[in-house]
């Protein structure tokens, strides 16, 4: 096992298969010593976990839930196209993409669910720049949506 599959069994974590694309892209794409990863959905042995607008029928906690599926199957994308994610030397970015009710407002403490995940698991490392947006829709009516950009040597 790798340093990084030991973490994430400590964490009671393991990384998921890479969830196939629900449209015309590729999960992950690396230019130079970046992977820059398509947008991850909450998706669970190939199934949507939830849909729904956060703040109207799913709530803030749960989405924050949600948040952290999308960055293990991020995560899962990267793999797929680096190898081993113990080549991973930095976690540059997070963007995180949340269907809200027009009320919410919270769309930085969902998105705190993939962050804080990603910090758990790389430490240092996992300290990142992040961008969290509320929208009106997502892709199968998802509540929410997470890209990465991970660099790795």
């Amino acid at each position: 096992m790798s340093k990084l599959d030991d973490r994430l069994a400590e964490l009671g974590l393991t990384i998921p298969d890479v969830a196939k694309p629900v449209a015309a892209y590729i999960p992950a794409v690396v230019t130079g010593n970046l992977v820059f990863t398509s947008g991850q959905l909450p998706m669970v042995a190939g199934t949507l976990a939830a849909t729904g607008k956060v703040g109207a029928t799913v709530t803030p906690e749960d989405a924050r839930g949600y948040a952290a599926t999308c960055a293990l199957n991020a995560l899962a994308a990267a793999k797929s196209a680096i190898g081993s994610l113990d080549r991973v030397t930095r976690v540059v970015k997070v963007v995180g993409f949340v269907a809200s009710d027009p009320s919410f407002t919270g769309q930085p403490g969902v998105i705190n669910g993939a962050s804080e995940l990603l910090g758990e698991i790389f430490g240092d490392l996992g300290v990142h720049a992040r961008s969290a947006v509320g929208v009106t829709v997502l892709p199968l009516d998802s509540p929410v949506e997470v890209e990465l950009i991970l660099e790795f040597a």
